[in-house]
């Protein structure tokens, strides 16, 4: 028997911000599993099951983490191509990015991002702010139905 929790995906191409991204979803003891991927392509790649992920188990993560400045895609297409296909733009979307630049938060809103946030610059506010960020998501947020189901 199988229950699963839903899966958070994680889209960061900085090695140091994946890591601190793990260690504060785990300090917070969140069972779903995650995904990382380090740029937008495999980004796209995990939605659409293509690729390494052709064989993933079928279902939508509960939340994305996603990285604005990325290699191959950027995070602001992979946000319109989750934002622009009905099986997919019902997933909550997450910019977690270094950019304060106004530019980039009011592109990200226009294209759908539920929530943009500022990485902190040291270690224990990143983590405070990733944590919160995990426990909202996954635990607290009520998903829409249709998506994953939640593991108990």
């Amino acid at each position: 028997m199988s229950t699963s929790l839903p899966t958070i995906l994680i889209a960061e191409d900085s090695p140091q911000d994946v890591e601190m991204t793990l260690t504060a979803l785990a300090e917070h003891h969140l069972a779903n599993e995650v995904v990382v991927v380090s740029d937008g392509e495999e980004a796209l790649d995990y939605l659409y099951l293509r690729g390494r992920f052709q064989a993933r188990p079928v279902g939508n993560p509960i939340v994305i983490l996603l990285d604005l400045k990325m290699p191959k895609v950027d995070g602001l297409e992979v946000l319109r191509a989750v934002k622009g296909d009905p099986e997919l733009r019902m997933i909550p979307v997450v910019m977690l990015t270094s950019s304060r630049e106004e530019q980039d938060l009011v592109r990200s809103y226009q294209l759908g991002a539920n929530a943009y946030v500022v990485k902190p610059v040291g270690f224990p506010e990143f983590v405070d702010a990733v944590k919160q960020l995990g426990v909202f998501w996954a635990m607290h947020n009520e998903p829409p139905p249709g998506s994953a189901p939640r593991g108990g």
